[in-house]
């Protein structure tokens, strides 16, 4: 059974000259224990939808349509008093920027143990134990004496793994990290995707990995949802989206990526830029930059279909599709 399940998602913003939809139809689900990356260019939908899974649409987006369900449980009508006990507790949340998700005032140990005493019956000393546990099992040396440190007194990867640590307090059954690795040095990116995959397969909490780095999605997930102008435009397994792209968008970010192998003077590129949300074109979103568009792609919008081992939105892989034409 899925432990998390997006139905037909659509989140829009409401404004003076109409309303634009940012997330239109979206739908994917994740196992226990899986790791699920989303990936796509930037405005894409792909922290819009981490968002809305949390309950942390910036107003006045809105959740229009669609449902999310969380171990079978709607999640998406929810007051906010009522989402504010699932998050942490069912679900954990470990965004860009280390510094906006800690308090600067309070030590890191008090950040832990608040959170923890918030959503477990515990006391106040199991709750201090508790949070050394974790703060070691995120790899930070000497975690008996840095738990009284505050946030400042921490380089960069350590305080991602402080919010690593936060994200786990609860011991949620789903993680939802937002570009988790981005402000990082290279060499800190890979101890925390390894850290985040060692720990989540070692508690079975599945997760959902946003990023715009196909290496860290190739090095970390299970399964990858390719996103364009807020829709998915390509799911399946990571080996298979990587090394066989069903969509023409797919293939052209594959392509786009550096090959230490090949020896060439420059790097592929996808002509233009994805549409604003206030100009997006009939049929499929894609079809101004596609290099195999036809004809049915201006009008007819491609819902996601079977593409061998995945399954894309594209009317290469209607089953009437013959014509092609460059």
């Amino acid at each position: 059974m899925s432990l998390l399940e997006v139905k037909n998602l659509v989140v829009e913003f409401p404004g003076r000259r109409g309303t634009l939809r940012a997330l239109d139809d979206i739908s994917f689900s994740i196992a226990p224990g899986e790791i699920l990356g989303v990936v796509g260019e930037s405005g894409a939908g792909k922290s819009l939808t981490g968002a809305a899974i949390i309950g942390l649409l910036e107003p006045p987006g809105r959740v229009a349509s669609g449902q999310i369900l969380l171990e079978g449980q709607r999640i998406d009508n929810l007051n906010s008093d009522q989402m504010r006990s699932i998050r942490g507790r069912r679900i954990g949340a470990i965004f860009q920027d280390p510094l906006t998700s800690l308090n600067p005032l309070y030590t890191v140990g008090r950040q832990l143990t608040e959170t923890i005493l918030a959503h477990l019956p515990v006391s106040a000393a199991e709750a201090r134990q508790r949070a050394i546990a974790l703060l070691q099992d995120t790899g930070i040396p000497a975690a008996a004496e840095r738990i009284d440190h505050y946030p400042h007194q921490f380089s960069g990867g350590m305080r991602q793994r402080v919010v690593i640590a936060l994200a786990l307090a609860a011991e949620p059954k789903l993680i939802v990290a937002d570009e988790p690795t981005t402000a990082l040095d290279v060499s800190i990116q890979a101890q925390i995707i390894t850290l985040l995959k060692n720990i989540c397969k070692s508690r079975g909490a599945a997760v959902m990995l946003i990023t715009h780095d196909m290496g860290v999605i190739a090095e970390t997930c299970d399964r990858v949802a390719v996103l364009y102008a807020g829709r998915v435009a390509e799911i399946g397994p990571v080996h298979d989206v990587i090394n066989k792209p069903s969509h023409p968008y797919t293939s052209g970010l594959m392509a786009s990526i550096p090959d230490m192998a090949v020896d060439r003077e420059r790097l592929n590129q996808i002509d233009g830029a994805m549409p604003r949300l206030n100009a997006i074109p009939k049929g499929c979103a894609y079809n101004p930059r596609c290099p195999k568009t036809f004809d049915r792609c201006m009008v007819d919008r491609p819902e996601l279909m079977p593409a061998g081992s995945t399954r894309a939105a594209c009317w290469l892989h209607a089953p009437a599709t013959t014509e092609v034409s460059a």
